[in-house]
């Protein structure tokens, strides 16, 4: 997103060895934004999003099924774990 266009809602996501889970919560995710972020075709306010995945070193190609199937999410692949509060601050930082 630009910094002179903020995204209306950024949607951060910590991962730890959760491949199939972590894609279908994308999956789901990115289908509401093709939509326009509406929850009905007849809402008539869309929003602006952001998706931020901060991985914490996955073992189960998590990072990497994110940079190939949605190259749309902003990926973090952190060499160590990091927990979750660290991991929901970078995707802050971001």
């Amino acid at each position: 997103m630009s910094d002179l266009h903020p995204p209306d809602l950024s949607i951060i996501i910590v991962s730890w060895n959760v491949r199939e889970l972590l894609r279908a919560c994308l999956r789901t995710v990115v289908r509401r934004q093709a939509a326009g972020g509406r929850r009905q075709d007849s809402d008539p306010c869309p929003l602006t999003t952001e998706i931020i995945v901060i991985d914490n070193a996955s073992t189960d190609g998590s990072a990497a099924m994110v940079a190939a199937e949605f190259p749309e999410v902003t990926l973090v692949a952190n060499p160590d774990n990091r927990g979750f509060t660290r991991g929901n601050n970078q995707g802050l930082a971001l």
